[in-house]
């Protein structure tokens, strides 16, 4: 085989590992496409659920009522 059919099928082998590569780069960039709304998506989720989560914290009450029935205000004796 010449050299120049050499280089041909050098140079034929490297269009076609060039072709196989900007597909699998297309794939790729969809998939981190894909993942980047799924993460947004979660992050929107998660934000939304620690708003939920504060509006009920900021529900409860400071303080605990005090009860004259609790066992500690009988000096911790049960009745």
């Amino acid at each position: 085989m010449s050299k120049t059919q050499e280089l041909a099928d050098r140079v034929e082998r490297l269009l076609l590992r060039h072709e196989e590569l900007k597909r699998t780069n297309e794939l790729l960039e969809q998939q981190v496409g894909a993942l980047t709304h799924e993460r947004d998506n979660l992050r929107s989720r998660l934000n939304a659920a620690r708003g939920r989560i504060d509006a009920l914290l900021d529900r409860l009450p400071t303080e605990a009522p005090v009860d004259d029935t609790d066992a500690s205000a009988n000096g911790g004796s049960t009745p």
